[in-house]
C-alpha cells in the first residue's frame, strides 16, 4: 500500500503555485510562437514503436518505454515530441507547397538511468518550421527563442550555435569510421580534448586536419570565430556551413537578437537527425540546456515527404529550474479567497458573483461565527491567494493584501 502513495523513480507531481507558474509560462511562451504565426498541434503521447526507431536518430532504444497493444503492435511513449510532428505533418500537409509552422507543448518520457538522478518525464514546448531550407527560416527560430526567453523574463542567457557539417568534415577528413566519430563526439561534447589527440595518435591524420581538431576549442564565442573556422575549414561543405553561419547572424541583427548569440563549431547534434544547424540555449541556474533546436531535413523522408524542416523544444522543467534559482518571479493569476458566515452568505455570493463578472478569481470557504481570521490567513498564504476578504458579523469586510501586508476595513457598497 505504502508505494502507491509516492510517484516511481522519475517523475512527480507539480502542484500549486508551482504549477501554476509552469502553466504561466507555457502561455507566455505560447503566445511569443502564435505572433511568428506558428499554429497549435497535439500529438500522440504514445506512437507506433517504428516513430522513434533507431534509424530514426531520436532516442536509444533502451531509453524508450515500450508496450504492447491488445492486436500486438509494439508502441513507444514518446521521447521526443519532433518525429511525431515529422509523421503528422508528412501525411496532413502531404499536398502543401508553402511552409508550414506549427507548435506545441506535451510530455516526453525518456527511461534514464537511474544513477544519472534526472527526470523521466519532461514537459517540451516547441515549434516546427516545416517545407522552408533558407537561412531565413534558420534565423527565425533562433529569433524566436531569443524572444521567448525574453518574455518569461530571463536576461542572462545565451543561444549557441553550431552546423553539423562542419564537424562532420572533420570527421570525414580524418578518416574516422562511424563508431570513432561517435567516440570523438562524445569526447568534445564532454571537452576532453586530450582524449581527442589520443584517438587521433592511432590515426594517419593530416597535420592540418589535426590542427583544427586542436583549436576547436577556440571556435566558440562571437562572430569574430566564423572567420577563423572558415579558415580551418577541410574541405567546401564545412565553408558553406560557416558562410551560412555568417548570413544568420546578419540576419539576427535585424532581429536585435545579436547580443544573446553566439557560435560553437565544436557543437554536434544530440539527435541524430539533425542536418545543418544546430543550437542551444544556456543560462545560469541549471545543469543543462533550457533550449535545443536544429535543422532536421530528411527526418519527413522517414514518413514519406520529402521536405526541409528545422525546430526547437523549450525543455520547461529545466526553465523552471533557472527562473527559480535566478530569483525571477513568474507572474500568475491572483487569487483572493473570501471567507464568509451563515450570516453574510447571500452577500458572499453577491460579490463572487460581482468579482468573477470582472474576470477576477476568487475562492469562497464557509467559517463558523467562533473562528477567528488567523487560521484562515494562515491557510490563504499556503494557497497562495493575494488577497483575503473576511466577512464580519456586521456585515463589514477585512481586507489584506497577502503580497504586501496592506489592510483596510471596506464594505458591500464597494465590491471592486
Amino acid at each position: 500500500m505504502e508505494q502507491k502513495l509516492h510517484t516511481p523513480e522519475g517523475v512527480r507531481d507539480i502542484y500549486s503555485r508551482e504549477c501554476e507558474t509552469k502553466l504561466a509560462l507555457q502561455k507566455k511562451l505560447s503566445t511569443v510562437l502564435h505572433l511568428y504565426g506558428y499554429r497549435d498541434i497535439q500529438t500522440p503521447t504514445f506512437e507506433y514503436y517504428d516513430v522513434f526507431r533507431e534509424e530514426i536518430g531520436s532516442t536509444s532504444m533502451q531509453e524508450l518505454y515500450r508496450f504492447f497493444d491488445r492486436e500486438g503492435n509494439i508502441l513507444s511513449l514518446r521521447p521526443d515530441i519532433t518525429p511525431s510532428i515529422a509523421r503528422a505533418a508528412a501525411t496532413l500537409f502531404d499536398g502543401e507547397d508553402f511552409p508550414v509552422r506549427l507548435c506545441y507543448a506535451g510530455n516526453t518520457f525518456i527511461n534514464h538511468s537511474s544513477y544519472q538522478g534526472r527526470l523521466k518525464e519532461n514537459t517540451q514546448l516547441g515549434a516546427e518550421l516545416i517545407g522552408l531550407d533558407s537561412v531565413e527560416a534558420d534565423a527565425e527560430m533562433i529569433a524566436m527563442v531569443v524572444d521567448g526567453l525574453k518574455r518569461v523574463g530571463l536576461r542572462e542567457f545565451q543561444v549557441s550555435i553550431g552546423h553539423v557539417d562542419f564537424i562532420t568534415s572533420l570527421m570525414e577528413a580524418a578518416g574516422l569510421g562511424e563508431e570513432e566519430s561517435r567516440e570523438i563526439r562524445t569526447l568534445i561534447a564532454n571537452r576532453n580534448y586530450f582524449g581527442v589527440d589520443e584517438l587521433l595518435d592511432g590515426k594517419n591524420v593530416e597535420a592540418r586536419i589535426r590542427e583544427a581538431f586542436h583549436i576547436l576549442p577556440e571556435l566558440v564565442g562571437g562572430e569574430e570565430v566564423l572567420e577563423q573556422a572558415s579558415r580551418y575549414s577541410p574541405d567546401a561543405k564545412a565553408r558553406l556551413a560557416v558562410a551560412r553561419l555568417s548570413h544568420i547572424c546578419r540576419l539576427l541583427k535585424l532581429y536585435g537578437a545579436q547580443d544573446h548569440v553566439s557560435f560553437d563549431l565544436s557543437m554536434s547534434g544530440t539527435y541524430g537527425y539533425y542536418t545543418g544547424i544546430i543550437f542551444r540555449a544556456y543560462t545560469y541556474g541549471t545543469g543543462d540546456a533550457v533550449v535545443r533546436g536544429g535543422r532536421y531535413d530528411h527526418l519527413l523522408e522517414k514518413f514519406g515527404k520529402n521536405t526541409p524542416s528545422i525546430g526547437f523544444a523549450v525543455i520547461l522543467d529545466e526553465l523552471m529550474n533557472a527562473l527559480s534559482r535566478q530569483k525571477i518571479r513568474t507572474e500568475t493569476v491572483h487569487r483572493n479567497l473570501l471567507v464568509y458566515t451563515e450570516a453574510t452568505g447571500e452577500q458572499a455570493v453577491s460579490m463572487a458573483c460581482a468579482f468573477r463578472k470582472k474576470g477576477r478569481n476568487i475562492e469562497l470557504l464557509k467559517r463558523d461565527p467562533e473562528e477567528g481570521r488567523a487560521g484562515y490567513e494562515a491557510y490563504a498564504q499556503r494557497a497562495g491567494a493575494s488577497v483575503l476578504l473576511f466577512f464580519r458579523d456586521d456585515g463589514k469586510i477585512e481586507m489584506k493584501n497577502l503580497l504586501t501586508g496592506e489592510e483596510r476595513l471596506a464594505d458591500m457598497g464597494n465590491q471592486g
